[in-house]
């Protein structure tokens, strides 16, 4: 039986990342996966501008400009009566944001692990933890055909995603927690021309449409979760009536055709778990998971990838004891990440917008870097409470009324 010092259950957007950054810092890694890659996952795969800061600061992004993955440079959000638009090359030093197909994505990022000097085993499944008292071990584990193995380390990562394994194995706390909202359905077609991203508020409603791999859009759409079954009865149908409410998207889709089945869900919690505790930790939707509406999900991963793989370094290193190195990365996730938590959730009511965001949407027409200002927030590049503060949107709204 090997010792590793790290060991982490899940190869997606959180788990592939933490094991690159922890194998390229020296560490001996062991990165387990049930899936074989590539392969697909319900979730939509919109990256927006801090996690694709993040591949390119990883080596990583030129990968995804070579799969056929097209730049967005801007988002347009349209409300109804008018729309916004923003460039988000202007927010950023890069060309744009990007939304590779999860089946192009995972498959970097974990062939990226590999090259780095991590140990990876596609189509493992981890069955149960190992314990010495209340402190975790290692793993017990199988391959689809192999035979039941016991692997050692000196700190277990759960990057298993939001049902984790590893989390429910160690009984990890969860606080914040908010009940689901919405369902989300999604899908692709080919034929349909689409530069940017392309956001719909209706009411009761929101959809977007972006540019990914190999010349397909996707259009992705939340409902009230209320509505899931009567969503579910008839997905095309459903989906392209709701399409039907942004009439000139509408008009290039019918045009176009449908490729591949619809993927979705109706369970989309919203919670934060203390991420830490005796030889374990936890990384990605394992951790923190909300509503896919800001499309967070996977520059938060990638975000706290990075946290922990520092946090890790700390302690194994003995700059500190791991306990305090690790809850230091809880406080720095909590801290950036609860404001927009708390946005999130209230955007995924999907209520039109309130008398006072309509006066602010209005007076950020025409007024071009408080709009990029504003698609900062929901890329997640300017703090929400920078923004939303009563100094600042009240001179906002009076130049606009001008």
């Amino acid at each position: 039986m090997a010792m590793y010092d790290v060991i982490i259950v899940g190869a997606r957007c959180a788990g592939s990342p933490t094991a690159m950054l922890l194998a390229r810092m020296g560490y001996r890694v062991l990165l387990l996966d049930r899936a074989n890659f590539p392969s697909d996952v319900p979730r939509c795969h919109f990256i927006q501008l801090p996690g694709i800061a993040l591949l390119q600061r990883w080596g990583l992004l030129d990968n995804i400009k070579a799969s056929n993955c097209p730049a967005i440079p801007f988002v347009r959000f349209d409300v109804g009566p008018f729309a916004l638009v923003s460039s988000l090359s202007s927010t950023s030093g890069n060309a744009g944001s990007y939304g590779p197909r999860r089946t192009v994505l995972d498959k970097i990022l974990i062939d990226a692990a590999a090259h780095a000097g991590v140990e990876v085993r596609e189509g493992f499944s981890v069955q149960e933890l190992l314990m010495n008292g209340d402190r975790v071990t290692g793993i017990r584990g199988r391959a689809l055909k192999g035979a039941t193995v016991m692997e050692k380390a000196e700190i277990v990562v759960g990057a298993d995603g939001m049902r984790s394994m590893v989390a429910r194995a160690v009984q990890a706390p969860i606080y914040r927690s908010k009940p689901p909202r919405t369902c989300v359905y999604f899908g692709y077609w080919s034929g349909v021309p689409l530069e940017g991203c392309e956001i719909y508020m209706r009411e009761q409603r929101v959809f977007f449409a972006f540019p990914t791999n190999d010349n397909l859009i996707c259009i992705a759409m939340e409902w009230p979760l209320k509505e899931f079954q009567t969503f579910r009865a008839d997905l095309e149908g459903n989906l392209l009536r709701t399409i039907a409410l942004a009439p000139g998207l509408f008009e290039r889709v019918r045009v176009g055709r449908r490729e591949g089945r619809f993927m979705g869900s109706g369970d989309l919690p919203n919670f934060y778990r203390k991420p830490y505790g005796p030889g374990w930790a936890l990384v990605g939707d394992a951790g923190y998971h909300k509503d896919p509406f800001l499309a967070q999900g996977i520059s938060d991963a990638f975000r706290d990838a990075e946290l922990v793989a520092e946090a890790i370094d700390v302690g194994l290193s003995g700059r500190c004891g791991l306990a305090e190195a690790l809850s230091h990365y809880e406080r720095q996730r909590n801290e950036e990440t609860m404001p927009i938590y708390e946005l999130n959730y209230q955007l995924a009511s999907l209520d039109l917008p309130s008398t006072g965001m309509q006066q602010l949407l209005g007076a950020l027409r025409g007024n071009q870097a408080e709009t990029n200002r504003f698609f900062g927030i929901m890329a997640g590049t300017v703090p929400v409470p920078e923004f939303f503060i009563q100094e600042h949107i009240e001179p906002v709204i009076a130049r606009g009324s001008q």
